[in-house]
């Protein structure tokens, strides 16, 4: 519990320098307690034997001895095994949820802003979003999410794929189909439609592969005609996006995308600079760069990066290039933040060593791969429909509401249609995103309809029933939430205690997230709050307390647990009903 780790340490400081310690071994061992409800913090004393020359048990004996009157009201200290244990008192628990009850923010703080960009979503235009394009948007979005709560400055930059050799055949395929009737073919939502019969023409007809080729050098000069047709293109893909980005309540908006396009124009820029810095060579009439960091390719010799093709056209890695040259020069970012799959880590590793050596950044600048795994079938295999294909992620969330609302009339059927669509929208794509968010980004996870929207276990709608049960309570008191000022806290049983401790390391948890961009942390704590409320509701009467004043508390204590429900939820992406 660092707010209690922050408020004991000076007494702990003042111990270390009486036995003569330095104070950098007490930075190192002072930390929360491992074992929930043995201890809030815990001070591990074995590696000061050599020191001290002294067993643990005597010097966790000698440490106690020397706080315990200092942090009488604090804190109870005992030493146990070599260990010396501090456990929060119920007078400290309860000034500090006084504390964050009247805090807005719940007591978490605004850091010293730093400028982020979040690189994330990414689908292709004329290509449908699909399944595999769910984490990138719902992980990146969770971070932006926590990033701008905590006060820095966000660039939201969805890099769509809306440059190069395929929309050559697009253009022409429009063309074919007329431009009226393909708006209404792309209208109806099946771009994948549109982009396979292009590819189909393009592979068995040698007329239109050489008017699709002639196309791209169109596209790529800026001819004003091409140009507009491409515009078509990319504007009903959009609207397309927006409809799912809606459905999903991600932040993305037309402002933040920064397609490959976008870029186009700094591809020359990016030669320029490394060819000042002297790092471009031509290899096999390519122009590549060999990174510091030594990549070896199935033949055993170093593997350089491409940057321009031998044919002239740039690579990936030029236009991920161009990105950093504008994000940290125009924009003037201080993070770089790429929200992709694990399968391209080398690619952003290269991409990264190479921006250092030309001096695009330095040390001030961060960059990160926030990498992330697949969804898996329950077989263990990618994600696909019965047919095959790859799920479309409009389908898969349209399924997830379907279900919910399934399970929406079962538990609560006295809810009106309105109200049952509108807490069936709010369940069904908070279970998708959070099946996905609480899973540990680096792993891969298997889908499960069954497991995501069960109300049970570590799932959104458990935490979502937990946050509508809080105020179904205050549906049935005398006393409002807005009524709960000026409360005093009366910890008394265990119940509290546990919910007490919660409810004050969120403000800790979050910044652990953050630090390691990874929201399952978030939503493990959730899981883990929602649990204790549930507990602490079976065995401590809220409406029938014994008397006023413990009543007082406890529907204290639930307003507070709902607003942490609710705001860690937002912090998601996911929306909290009050009704279920």
């Amino acid at each position: 519990m660092q707010i209690l780790i922050e408020e004991i340490y000076p007494f702990f400081k003042s111990a270390f320098q009486y036995l003569d310690l330095e104070e950098e071994i007490l930075q190192n061992l002072l930390s929360a307690a491992t074992k929930e409800g043995h201890a809030d913090v815990a001070l591990p004393c074995h590696s000061l034997s050599k020191i001290l020359k002294k067993s643990p048990i005597q010097i966790s004996l000698e440490l106690s001895d020397l706080i315990s009157d200092e942090l009488n009201q604090i804190a109870e200290v005992s030493s146990m095994n070599g260990f010396v244990n501090v456990r929060a008192s119920d007078a400290w628990l309860s000034e500090k949820l006084i504390k964050i009850t009247t805090n807005k923010r719940l007591g978490i703080s605004i850091d010293d802003s730093r400028r982020f960009v979040v690189d994330y979503s990414a689908p292709n235009v004329a290509k449908e979003m699909h399944v595999g394009h769910l984490r990138s948007t719902v992980i990146g979005d969770s971070i932006v999410r926590m990033l701008l709560f905590k006060g820095h400055t966000v660039f939201r930059e969805n890099h769509i794929g809306d440059w190069g050799t395929p929309f050559g055949m697009l253009i022409e395929h429009l063309l074919d189909v007329g431009e009226h009737e393909a708006a209404n073919e792309l209208n109806v939502g099946d771009l994948d439609g549109f982009y396979k019969e292009a590819r189909s023409k393009f592979n068995l007809s040698e007329d239109f592969a050489k008017r699709s080729r002639n196309r791209v050098v169109l596209l790529q000069s800026g001819d004003e005609e091409t140009i507009r047709l491409w515009e078509i293109l990319v504007s009903e893909s959009m609207r397309y996006f927006n409809e799912v980005y809606s459905m999903l309540n991600v932040l993305l908006i037309d402002s933040d995308i920064k397609g490959e396009s976008f870029y186009h124009n700094l591809l020359p820029v990016v030669i320029d600079r490394l060819n000042k810095s002297k790092l471009l060579v031509e290899s096999e009439g390519a122009d590549v760069v060999y990174p510091d960091k030594k990549w070896m390719n199935r033949e055993g010799k170093i593997m350089p990066m491409i940057i321009r093709k031998g044919d002239g056209g740039y690579n990936y890695s030029a236009t991920d290039l161009a990105c950093i040259i504008d994000r940290s020069e125009r924009l003037q970012c201080t993070d770089f933040l790429y929200v992709v799959g694990t399968p391209q880590k080398q690619h952003f590793e290269m991409v990264f060593d190479i921006a250092k050596m030309a001096k695009l950044i330095d040390n001030k600048h961060t960059a990160v791969h926030v990498n992330f795994g697949s969804v898996l079938n329950q077989d263990g295999k990618i994600l696909k429909s019965r047919e095959g294909n790859v799920i479309k992620l409009v389908d898969l969330l349209l399924e997830s509401i379907s279900r919910a609302e399934d399970t929406i009339k079962l538990k609560n059927p006295n809810l009106s249609y309105k109200e049952r669509i509108k807490v069936a929208k709010m369940i069904g794509i908070g279970a998708v995103k959070y099946a996905d968010l609480s899973t540990e980004r680096t792993k891969d996870y298997i889908f499960d309809w069954d497991k995501m929207l069960s109300f049970e276990g570590n799932t959104s709608p458990y935490l979502q029933y937990a946050h509508a049960r809080i105020c179904s309570i205050f549906a049935k008191s005398p006393i409002s939430r807005i009524e709960i000022t000026d409360v005093k806290f009366m910890i008394t049983e265990k119940e509290e205690r546990l919910l007490a401790r919660r409810l004050l390391i969120f403000a800790n948890v979050l910044d652990e997230a953050i630090e390691t961009y990874s929201p399952h942390r978030l939503c493990n704590y959730l899981h883990s709050l929602a649990a204790s409320f549930a507990s602490f509701y079976e065995n401590c009467p809220v409406l029938k307390a014994p008397n006023a004043d413990i009543r007082a508390s406890r529907l204290a204590l639930c307003d507070l647990t709902a607003k942490t429900l609710n705001l860690g939820l937002d912090l998601l992406g996911i929306n909290s009903p009050e009704e279920m």
